[in-house]
């Protein structure tokens, strides 16, 4: 017993450690205007690709603009668009796959061909195609990430409510005569709201990586809006000039990718525990 009461706090603080980095990266993206050291669009001939010093942190780009400035800019561009996306993405899967499990027949036969048309391309060749047709610049980055996004969350969605709604609390709601949508959302949601976050957390960095690896190919956010994606591309033909203009958004890009994909992993362990407590 003692053993696993010790396992349960161990998941419990880990999840508080991750959720507090995770907060931390939000707040910083948040106050990113207020904590630059420098204007992170202004250009300089003078510093261009000039080294790290107590001036410019980070060093400069090939424009003379101050890196450690674009990289805190850049994480509100990142961190808050990969956030939207996988919102977006949560709830309209969510909302198809409950609809195709709950009515069955026409309905889940259209929704899940639909779903299977999407996964049938690799996310990242379709985005890249959807990118390219679309133009640059973010909602177009975003639109492309999210076009197969939602099916993650309307097959699991749907795989819950059918193993849900043969259950007897579901079959009572009926009786009682409850509605479709009052069962759908106020009775099968709460229940399977568990996995489906778990899987929302994970996200957040695949789609991070998305946007990042679409703007990188020059197809995502446009300059000189500030985005680690972005920036990598931006810098990469000068990396033996000035290797920290390449090192930090790329380093910035990794250490929060790994913080939620830890965090997404906490909170399936949690979730975990609770269920066999």
């Amino acid at each position: 017993m003692k053993k696993k009461h010790s396992s349960v706090s161990h998941v419990r603080i880990r999840l508080w450690i991750f959720l507090i980095l995770a907060g931390l990266l939000v707040l910083l993206s948040l106050l990113a205007s207020l904590l630059c050291p420098n204007d992170p669009y202004a250009t300089s001939s003078a510093v261009m690709n000039h080294a790290p010093s107590a001036q410019f942190p980070m060093g400069t780009d090939r424009y003379g603009r101050c890196i450690c400035s674009r990289v805190l800019m850049g994480a509100r561009t990142s961190i808050f668009s990969a956030m939207a996306l996988v919102a977006s993405t949560f709830v309209i899967g969510t909302l198809l796959g409950i609809l195709a499990g709950w009515f069955g027949g026409v309905v889940d036969t259209i929704i899940m061909r639909v779903a299977d048309a999407f996964l049938a391309f690799p996310q990242m060749v379709l985005a890249i195609a959807v990118a390219g047709i679309l133009g640059g610049g973010m909602f177009n980055a975003m639109l492309a990430m999210g076009i197969t996004g939602w099916t993650l969350y309307a097959r699991l969605a749907r795989a819950e409510v059918l193993s849900l709604k043969k259950e007897p609390y579901v079959q009572a709601a009926k009786l009682t005569g409850c509605s479709s949508c009052s069962i759908m959302f106020n009775t099968l949601l709460p229940n399977m709201f568990g996995p489906l976050i778990v899987n929302a957390t994970t996200q957040i960095g695949v789609m991070m990586i998305g946007i990042a690896g679409l703007s990188f190919l020059g197809i995502g956010v446009t300059e000189p809006q500030a985005e680690w994606g972005s920036m990598i591309n931006l810098s990469r033909s000068y990396i033996q000039l000035a290797p920290w203009a390449v090192l930090a958004p790329a380093g910035a890009t990794i250490v929060t990718v790994m913080i939620f994909n830890y965090l997404g992993d906490c909170v399936r362990d949690y979730l975990d525990v609770e269920v066999t407590e």
